[in-house]
């Protein structure tokens, strides 16, 4: 049993409820209404997608009463494969059985699961994460059944044996499936085997704990209105106000939309540290939790003899191995370090420079407090850019609109909404078809916008393959449904909702994901989409990033919210050259999060590890900490399914960048290379390896010049 791969980026009204305590809504979004249907369009609203949209009408008991059901039936399927005499398994009693044994399950399971991350209302949500837990109890339970092992191998053997000729995904699901028992320890002695099941089972369900802190976090830091000095006042209007004694307070959340500006606005230093430091440690209930899921993971690799949970992690990627991790994040360190000590001077000077105009202390010191502060100045002063002008051009009711349209001309898709159930009214419901489809046959699948924040929803950018497409028992098609979550600004009694540009960028680079989860087309499930190695996974989204640095995509996403203008090429140059400034600091940050992760993942012992967290942190970022409390107990992805992994998001810029500047640089909106890379990179999705579809996209073997160019603007070989 596979889970599916939730792609989280580097980055409220209460709801009605109904008798039974739970919310269903039909789609209301905010954004309604902003798609103006073509008479092409309008053909497609009047089809019928042949395939319903799946219902968000479940009580707290059904979703738990619907997923013991469905464990019931996968493991009858089970029973009924481990059953067979060794001359009974073959392809289609063994491996087809399981494949389709999997794909109905997961489609009953994964929404179900997903309430967890979006359902306002508690009861459901808590349902949804013991659902989740039930769910992973099993699928280890199902990947320690030695009988069903036993009948994969005679199956491949009988296959072998028998000359049957397989298709290429056919023989890479046997392949996989016979990898599956052999990484999930089916090899062991019973007595180690019950022991590895056990250690399994609790290290899901304490990564479900910590993951579940996360998602729930809601605490705040309390500020006057004299310390939110410099803090634009429409973000201000946006807080919660409230009188203590004779001051009135400011509660500000952890959100990002929320505490951002406080890093990046807020003029006194005391402001920015105290917020700092409060984000840091909001999550401090977490970091027993991690101390123990890494104690187990250290356990299991131990048992499957694996030198490192690192290495085992990677061994089915494109790295392979923990050593070539650590070679590659430390080759990226060593050329990247004199560029972030060069940064941090530039910003030290600058921070300086205002302490003495106002007469502030300076300690000679560069503090993590500093670094959007300084690196937002830096940009206005160097650039002229005022990050707040550029915010007032991307309205939400544009860009939303106008990246969607974009994608559609790329990629050759036409996005309809529908006016379906979803699971709060901020949702928008998209059935997407081919932009040329007459019938049903055109139809690709199911999309799904939650943009904006609110109590107890995930609190980043994240996209949920909820159900992938594959190819069903009786010929024909089921289709994918992808679900974006993210937490854009929302209006304030000042403006409409605006989106600063990296916010642009985070939802360019979700919906290539959302893209992927569409467009992929192969026979089984478990290939589909982003079911991909876990250091190529980000690759094209990243590479999708670029068109936010592109001249006429920015003109077209752009709008002033009062006069409706676009950004003017002035402008636009100017975000362009931000683009790298202070590169080398950024990166830095990046390969600290890489190396803790590593470094967790490759000790053969337990640290303390908020001291681990905050001296590394010094160490590679170049900025200094503080009283930071235990701020790895936010750093959910590596309880999330990127452990051992973060690495991926820097390792993938070098095909990412290598993709864009060999085909789309040229001419980023050309229809006939989004055809290429929906064909060669979206539709093949896990179904061949990764380096064959790069090979077959770029037409020859993928290198490091193009991101060594955009780092450092010079083309050389590279180790990377």
């Amino acid at each position: 049993m596979r889970f599916l791969q939730v792609t989280p980026s580097l980055l409220p009204a209460p709801g009605r409820f109904g008798l039974n305590g739970l919310s269903h809504y039909r789609s209301q979004s905010t954004l309604s209404g902003l798609f103006s249907l073509s008479n092409a369009d309008s053909i497609m609203a009047s089809l019928n997608p042949p395939q319903a949209a799946p219902k968000w009408t479940h009580t707290p008991e059904e979703v738990l009463k619907l997923t013991k059901e469905a464990i019931a039936e996968y493991r009858a399927l089970e029973d009924r494969v481990a059953a067979l005499k060794p001359e009974e398994c073959n392809f289609d009693s063994v491996f087809l059985a399981l494949a389709h044994a999997e794909n109905t399950f997961n489609a009953v399971a994964e929404p179900l699961s997903f309430y967890q991350n979006v359902s306002t209302s508690k009861e459901l949500r808590d349902a949804s994460n013991e659902a989740e837990v039930i769910v992973r109890d099993f699928g280890v339970e199902s990947s320690m059944r030695i009988d069903v092992f036993r009948a994969k191998q005679a199956a491949a053997k009988n296959i072998k044996s028998s000359g049957k000729n397989l298709s290429t995904e056919e023989q890479r699901l046997v392949d996989k499936m016979i990898l599956d028992g052999t990484r999930a320890g089916l090899a062991l002695p019973d007595a180690e085997r019950e022991k590895l099941t056990q250690l399994k089972k609790e290290l899901s369900q304490t990564c479900l704990e910590f993951s579940k802190n996360f998602n729930e976090e809601d605490g705040v830091v309390s500020l006057t209105l004299e310390e939110l000095k410099g803090v634009p006042a429409d973000v201000i209007s946006g807080y919660t106000k409230r009188v203590d004694g004779d001051k009135e307070i400011y509660d500000v959340t952890f959100k990002t939309p929320d505490i951002f500006p406080i890093f990046k606005f807020a003029e006194n230093p005391d402001t920015r540290r105290k917020a700092y430091e409060g984000f840091e440690d909001r999550l401090s209930i977490n970091e027993p939790i991690m101390s123990k899921f890494l104690d187990l993971r250290r356990q299991i690799a131990k048992l499957l003899k694996y030198p490192t949970w690192a290495d085992y992690v990677t061994e089915v990627k494109m790295v392979k191995n923990a050593k070539s991790v650590k070679e590659f994040l430390a080759d990226l360190e060593q050329k990247l370090r004199p560029v972030g000590l060069k940064d941090r001077e530039t910003l030290l000077a600058l921070k300086k420079k205002e302490h003495d105009e106002k007469g502030l202390p300076f300690d000679g010191e560069f503090y993590l407090w500093d670094y959007r502060y300084y690196d937002r100045k830096f940009i206005e002063e160097s650039l002229n850019l005022d990050d707040q002008l550029v915010k007032e051009y991307f309205p939400v009711s544009k860009v939303v609109p106008a990246i969607l349209e974009i994608y559609q001309n790329l990629l050759g898709v036409k996005f309809v909404e529908i006016k379906g159930e979803t699971w709060h009214p901020e949702v928008q419901q998209f059935a997407v078809w081919g932009k040329d489809a007459k019938d049903e046959s055109g139809f690709v699948g199911y999309c799904y916008l939650d943009l904006f924040p609110r109590a107890a929803k995930y609190s980043h950018a994240a996209v949920w393959p909820l159900l992938p497409g594959y190819d069903k028992p009786d010929g024909t098609r089921s289709y994918p449904l992808t679900a974006m979550v993210a937490n854009l600004a929302k209006p304030t009694p000042q403006k409409p909702a605006l989106m600063r540009h990296d916010d642009v960028v985070t939802f360019f680079h979700e919906m290539g994901h959302v893209f992927h989860g569409l467009l992929s087309k192969v026979k089984f499930a478990r290939f589909h989409g982003t079911s991909v190695a876990g250091d190529f996974v980000e690759a094209p989204s990243q590479m999708l990033e670029n068109w936010c640095f592109e001249p006429k995509v920015l003109e077209r996403m752009s709008s002033h919210y009062e006069t409706k203008k676009p950004l003017d090429p002035e402008l636009i140059e100017k975000i362009i050259k931000s683009r790298y400034v202070n590169v080398g600091l950024f990166y830095l940050r990046q390969l600290f999060f890489a190396n803790f992760d590593l470094k967790v993942h490759t000790d053969q012992e337990g640290d303390d590890y908020t001291k681990l967290w905050n001296e590394m942190r010094e160490n590679i970022s170049l900025v200094k900490g503080g009283n930071l409390g235990a701020g790895q107990g936010s750093f959910n992805h590596i309880a999330g399914g990127y452990d051992a992994g973060y690495y991926g998001y820097t390792y993938s810029l070098v095909f990412a960048a290598d993709m864009y500047a060999t085909v789309f640089k040229a001419d980023p909106l050309d229809p006939a290379r989004g055809a290429r890379y929906r064909n060669k990179i979206l539709l093949p999705g896990g179904s061949r390896d990764e380096i064959d579809s790069l090979k077959d996209f770029l037409g020859r073997e993928p290198n490091a010049d193009a991101f060594i160019e955009e780092l450092f603007g010079q083309s050389k070989a590279s180790s990377l």
